[in-house]
């Protein structure tokens, strides 16, 4: 079979990145926050690991979750994660955890005191957006973001419905023209 020069990978290929230290890996995604890209316009993101216990790991690939209530404070330069809702594990026994108890979210110093300075800005929040497994280890999507005015969210309703029908125009005009 023919594979074209430029699809061919690169000598090296993708083992050498893995042992550079690159980041990446594929993410199972557990929970997302739709909400909070609903109500807030997401300012930056970053990636932060969680300090779990045993149980709530295993409540976590069980797959539910909930961060719908969800949101980051810091507090003595140390980032944590209140109200994120994980069940508790149903073969658990004494060993189980509280099922919306506060998590350490795991940062750089350097983003922890840049997510506390902007935070503190009038009008700013840190929201958790998704939780999910990188190299089976459990992460956790935050975001630096601002609260939308009612408007603003019924604009961006608006442009969504608007793209919306404009593609499905576009893909009735493509069968319309491969069926005459």
């Amino acid at each position: 079979m023919y594979v074209p020069k430029e699809s061919q990978p690169k000598q090296g290929g993708g083992a050498a990145k893995a042992r550079d230290g690159e980041k990446g890996g594929k993410r199972k995604i557990v929970a997302q926050n739709k909400k909070a890209r609903h109500d807030y316009a997401i300012v930056d993101t970053y990636e932060a690991g969680l300090v779990l216990t045993g149980t709530e790991v295993k409540s976590l690939r069980e797959g539910r979750t909930s961060l719908t209530d969800g949101f980051v404070q810091i507090d003595r330069g140390e980032a944590w994660l209140h109200n994120a809702h994980i069940p508790e594990y149903h073969q658990g026994s004494w060993t189980n955890h509280s099922a919306r108890r506060k998590r350490k979210l795991l940062l750089h110093r350097e983003e922890i005191d840049k997510l506390e300075s902007k935070a503190q800005e009038t009008g700013h929040t840190i929201v958790p957006l998704a939780l999910y497994f990188r190299d089976g280890r459990a992460k956790a999507e935050i975001a630096l973001a601002r609260g939308k005015k009612e408007y603003d969210k019924r604009q961006t309703l608006r442009e969504k419905q608007d793209r919306r029908e404009s593609d499905r125009a576009i893909a009735a005009a493509k069968r319309k023209q491969r069926g005459a």
